[in-house]
């Protein structure tokens, strides 16, 4: 007889099972398969795969932690992402205010300030700089990215609320200049003499007729035959009649010497002569295309103790900086004049 050790539970593979347990019967000599309940064995397994779920989903946690970081970090890296480009937004929206900003400027020593002989304001000045000790120093404790936009930003805004309080202080004093001298700026030219586009501008243009250049000391306006030609402030007739190249030419003096011309006309407002006071609005005369011209137009002059002036500069009462910045365009590109 065969004899056998003593054994309490062992696991054997047999070909007719993938994975029993068996414990061995003396008395019966033979090996008896282990039978578990079925809520035992259930339990048993789901305990085995949450165990080990635990475990494995710990050692993930501990790598992501190790190489990208905790969720609060993620989401905090995620945000501050989200606040540079922000920021870079930023960045191009102050650029934009910047270079809006430099128009208005250049509007206002070019046209308002000039127009109503005010000094005007130097550019080194209009750029308010600051010097001395380094205000933002503090971003320094940031990442070197960080640091350099919020360094950039914050000095920006400082320079762009030190540039508009230096406007607003020219644009005070250009109001409180009007205020003092409502009376003559009356009769200074201030709007446009009809509605049309410019087509050429005040300077050195090549005629289109003569064919060679030469000064061109007024601009040309877009009218018909016929449109309708106002003055363009309060003044005395000092000529009506024809004069040379210019065809019909309606002159006015507003007096402190400045004297405004209209070209180029097709006929005079009744009651249109010298002597005869007119107002700022009135119509004068209707627009065409008498004289050496390439067609009909106005020609419009305004001069200044018989200087001849841009006259771009004096239709500051009537146009918005976005239409003097593109009749200036419109100006410096056209190398003819019309007459």
């Amino acid at each position: 007889m065969f004899y056998f050790p003593r054994a309490e539970i062992q696991t054997v593979i047999t070909p007719m099972a993938d994975n029993n347990h068996f414990y061995y019967d003396e008395e019966k000599c033979e090996f008896i398969p282990v039978s578990y309940e079925k809520k035992k064995k259930v339990v048993h397994t789901l305990s085995f795969w949450l165990i080990n779920g635990i475990v494995l989903a710990s050692m993930g946690i501990a790598l992501l932690s190790h190489y990208v970081g905790t969720p609060a970090e993620i989401a905090l890296k995620a945000e501050n992402r989200a606040l540079l480009n922000q920021l870079e937004t930023t960045r191009s929206s102050i650029i934009n205010l910047e270079s809006q900003l430099g128009e208005i400027s250049e509007l206002d020593n070019e046209m308002y300030r000039s127009v109503l002989g005010l000094e005007p304001i130097p550019e080194e000045e209009r750029m308010a700089g600051t010097g001395g000790s380094d205000p933002y120093s503090h971003f320094d404790l940031y990442s070197e990215e960080t640091s350099e936009i919020l360094r950039w930003t914050a000095s920006r805004l400082d320079n762009l609320e030190r540039r508009l309080g230096i406007q607003k202080m020219s644009f005070d004093e250009v109001k409180a200049f009007y205020n003092e001298n409502k009376e003559w700026l009356r009769n200074m030219p201030a709007i446009r003499p009809t509605n049309g586009i410019i087509l050429s501008g005040y300077g050195m243009r090549t005629h289109p007729v003569l064919g060679y250049k030469r000064m061109h000391h007024g601009i040309d306006l877009r009218a018909d035959i016929g449109t309708e030609i106002f003055a363009t402030g309060d003044g005395v007739v000092k000529f009506a009649g024809r004069r040379g190249t210019y065809g019909n030419l309606l002159e006015i003096d507003h007096g402190n010497g400045y004297v405004t011309r209209y070209a180029h006309l097709s006929a005079f407002e009744d009651g249109i002569r010298p002597g005869v006071q007119v107002k700022r609005g009135d119509l004068v005369a209707l627009s065409g295309d008498t004289g050496v011209t390439q067609g009909p137009h106005l020609h419009y002059e305004v001069r200044l103790n018989g200087e001849s002036l841009d006259p771009l500069n004096y239709l500051f009462a009537d146009i918005t900086p976005d239409e003097y910045q593109l009749y200036r365009e419109i100006a410096e590109s056209n190398p003819m004049s019309m007459d």
